[in-house]
């Protein structure tokens, strides 16, 4: 356990509005909720908070001001009650061996004052929390893209003539795919000398019809990485048993922000407990929380929740529907994480998108090998 200043906090800015609390431990459904509810019973209203879940761990920043002042709270004997009471709630659950690795903190966790970036920092503390080992008292987690049921694969060759490790990573292609790759190598000291990318359809996806099938064919894109690294201190990857620890981690920062279920997009005029409210009946019409994604502009409290059936079965959307009629006046959109056949509306970046423009020009199989090939660093 361990408290720092409040002064410097994580997520892209230093502000005197709101103070910043980590938690990390093993998860469990409903625990966001009840996270939620302590910060309210707490006199703690939430500003913006980002939680990820993956293999029975939690990890989680939440932004907080003073429900009284609006500030941020800097009294070190409120800071001590928030850190007691956020820590007997991630530690409620004793039947697990990995109970001693859940922590609270509030502030920054760095000690020489830096901001770091908060999808950056959750990689971190996930990794902290050695979410790349199966729990023993967890069924094993499926670690696939949503849609295509195709787990991310991870190989590590020597290139001795250079001295370097060559990490080749292939998956299906996603927005900031190479932010988590890079961010994960990073943190566990690797340099990365010279790196490239390849987007390309797979095998089967060549044979489609251009005009007919372009739908299909555009959802099986993967992308091919692949990084020639050493570890800071000089030395490439030599034994066995390291390298299978880079592969574990890598596989994992690739899954955590693999979500299945639904999503739900919620916005409401913020005020104190709201976050506390939605969650609470979530949880009471048997929805977990795996992903979540809050923020505040202004007045308006926006609300990306991923959410999947507790019981491990397909979200009943006539749940959601009660949810909605429950939750008014919310507004509450509702999408679906993976796309559905024959979906092209996407809102984000990926390489795959890049080839679009010249699909009328070129057939598909030399596209893909001619056209896209990204170097960096």
């Amino acid at each position: 356990m361990k408290t720092c200043s409040s002064e410097n906090l994580v997520g892209g800015e230093i502000s005197n509005e709101w103070t910043a609390i980590e938690l990390t431990g093993i998860d469990r459904p409903g625990l966001f909720s009840e996270i939620s509810a302590v910060l309210t019973e707490l006199k703690c209203n939430v500003v913006e908070a980002h939680a990820w879940s993956h293999n029975a761990r939690i990890a989680c920043i939440v932004h907080v001001s003073d429900e009284l002042t609006a500030g941020h709270i800097n009294d070190p004997g409120r800071l001590a009650t928030i850190e007691d009471h956020l820590s007997t709630v991630l530690r409620a659950d004793t039947t697990t061996s990995h109970d001693d690795l859940s922590g609270v903190a509030t502030g920054s966790p760095s000690s020489d004052g830096a901001v770091t970036h908060t999808e950056r920092r959750l990689h971190q503390l996930m990794l902290a929390e050695r979410d790349f080992d199966t729990p023993i008292s967890s069924p094993p987690h499926k670690g696939v893209d949503c849609d295509e049921g195709r787990k991310p694969i991870v190989s590590i060759d020597q290139c001795h003539a250079k001295g370097y490790s060559v990490v080749q990573v292939e998956c299906k292609d996603r927005p900031k795919l190479m932010f988590d790759t890079v961010c994960t190598l990073t943190d566990m000291q690797y340099a990365v000398f010279h790196a490239s990318a390849v987007s390309h359809g797979s095998t089967a996806s060549q044979t489609l019809k251009r005009e007919n099938e372009y739908r299909r064919w555009r959802r099986q894109w993967l992308l091919l990485q692949e990084y020639y690294i050493r570890h800071m201190n000089g030395c490439s990857l030599n034994t066995e048993s390291e390298k299978q620890h880079v592969v574990k981690c890598l596989e994992a920062a690739l899954e955590r922000r693999v979500c299945e279920g639904i999503l739900l997009e919620l916005c409401a005029h913020d005020r104190v407990g709201l976050l506390s409210d939605i969650t609470r009946l979530l949880r009471e019409y048997g929805l977990a929380v795996v992903r979540a994604d809050v923020v505040t502009h202004g007045e308006e409290a926006i609300n990306v929740l991923y959410v999947r059936d507790i019981s491990g079965n397909t979200v009943n959307m006539e749940i959601v529907d009660s949810m909605r009629r429950a939750l008014k006046p919310l507004t509450i959109e509702v999408k679906n994480e993976s796309p559905r056949p024959g979906s092209t509306d996407r809102s984000y970046f990926s390489f795959g998108d890049m080839l679009k423009s010249q699909l009328a020009r070129e057939p598909l199989p030399q596209l893909y090998f001619n056209k896209v090939r990204t170097f960096f660093l």
